[in-house]
């Protein structure tokens, strides 16, 4: 069953933690291949479960270590119906995948059920075509109608909660918020940004914030910041109204741009102390965030170091 889904302990305060690049991770450092970068195809195979088990655990050991909650992700980034053709799969087999992704989470939750702050089920949706570059504007209406699909799988599971993860427009944004809204789901939407701190579509993070609770009547719990380097966009965040919204922050390791890491064939995981120290310079500028986490080329060194930083 749900536990948070009604009162999601984070908005409460105290450090959650999450984990880092899961699918760079488990490809460049592991050696996991990731069918069309979909985590949730690992799921039935001996091998890929193994491997998302062992990189879970350890984030959820970190976690029960530095006695911070935890925002535990489905692997369902790509597990809805833009992808279909790609990975061969049809409507039952990505909502069956989406299932299987809440009861492999839960599995986890209740494996670590001695830890001492909370596990949340974090069901994450991943945006309609390519999170480093759109290919595709979507109106509000559209992106409703559209992410309303998968949304509709996920309340029907133990999740506690969605996010939006990588989106890179607001009114994508918005139409997904509004989907959680008609499902009664918590939602959290996660903008990713280019190096000058704007999303790809060259809007600010602070209009799509605002944009987005204008029109959705601020429903959405909080908003994030992912798949950037801390250089790309501190330097824009400050005490203002719409940055009281971002609760989390889940860096790249990298100082790459999208375009960059796009064609990177090593890992670029840049320093895991240094990021490190860049989260707890940004916590002291936005006291307010209590979600750490990483994002590509990171892995649990980079969250281990983050979790020093913020936790002191």
């Amino acid at each position: 069953m749900s536990i948070y889904r009604n009162n999601l302990p984070q908005m409460n305060g105290g450090i959650f933690l999450t984990d880092a690049g899961l699918e760079t991770d488990l490809i460049f450092n592991k050696d996991i291949e990731i069918r069309e970068f979909a985590a949730h195809t690992l799921l039935p195979e001996e091998k890929g479960r193994a491997a998302l088990e062992g990189y879970l655990r350890g984030f959820l050991e970190l976690a029960k270590k530095s006695d911070t909650g935890f925002i535990l992700d489905s692997q369902t980034w790509k597990a809805h119906m833009h992808w279909a053709n790609d990975l061969g799969a049809t409507e039952g087999d990505l909502q069956s995948a989406n299932q299987e992704a809440i009861d492999f989470i839960t599995s986890l939750r209740d494996e670590f059920s001695d830890n001492t702050k909370p596990i949340v089920l974090n069901g994450v949706v991943g945006p309609k075509g390519d999170a480093y570059a759109p290919d595709q504007l979507l109106s509000v209406d559209e992106s409703r109608e559209y992410h309303a699909q998968q949304l509709a799988w996920l309340a029907k599971t133990e999740v506690d909660m969605v996010t939006a993860l990588t989106f890179t427009q607001a009114d994508e944004a918005t139409g997904f918020v509004l989907a959680a809204k008609d499902v009664s789901l918590p939602c959290v939407v996660s903008f990713t940004v280019e190096t000058d701190g704007n999303l790809p579509t060259g809007q600010s993070i602070a209009a799509a914030i605002e944009q987005v609770d204008n029109d959705s009547d601020s429903y959405a719990a909080y908003f994030m910041i992912n798949c950037a380097h801390p250089d790309h966009f501190s330097h824009l965040l400050g005490d203002e109204s719409w940055a009281r919204r971002i609760k989390g922050i889940r860096c790249n390791a990298s100082r790459l741009s999208h375009a960059e890491l796009d064609e990177c064939e090593v890992l670029d995981d840049g320093n895991p102390q240094e990021l490190g120290e860049q989260y707890r310079q940004i916590k002291q500028t936005m006291p307010w965030l209590n979600i750490f986490g990483g994002c590509c080329g990171s892995d649990l060194r980079h969250v281990t170091e983050i979790a020093k930083s913020v936790c002191e």
